[in-house]
């Protein structure tokens, strides 16, 4: 079982990133993703998830209405979509599989996840 992250970067304050999380080993039927971050200094929190299974999309408010999450399928990867980055966004952003996202809240630090991916590192500049 593996996640990959990709798509980090940096970028300035109102711009835009897309992150990709691409799994091997099961498939998006199986299991949900999480994501997550985690700014210098701080703990690890829920950002979103996606849960196939569960035809659940969750997303801290922080978030809500600038952050999209999907997933495809056909290629087994799900996406998060950032746009108008805030300075506060920046962070090192992880995937995760997850049996459900009905745990998720904004202070769930992922405890339940069943696999990590490596992070990618994400800056937003003002």
């Amino acid at each position: 079982v593996q996640l990959v992250e990709s798509g980090g970067g940096l970028v300035q304050a109102g711009g835009s990133l897309r992150l990709s999380c691409a799994a091997s080993g099961f498939t998006l039927n199986d299991y949900g993703i999480g994501w997550f971050r985690q700014a210098p200094g701080k703990e690890r929190k829920a950002v979103s998830c996606i849960s196939n299974k569960e035809n659940s999309l969750w997303y801290t408010d922080s978030v809500k209405g600038r952050f999209t999450t999907s997933s495809d399928n056909a290629k087994n990867t799900v996406a998060l979509q950032m746009n108008s980055l805030k300075p506060e966004d920046t962070a090192v952003y992880y995937c995760a599989a997850v049996v459900s996202c009905v745990i998720f809240s904004p202070h769930y630090t992922g405890s339940y996840s069943l696999y990590w991916g490596q992070g990618t590192q994400v800056t937003v500049s003002s």
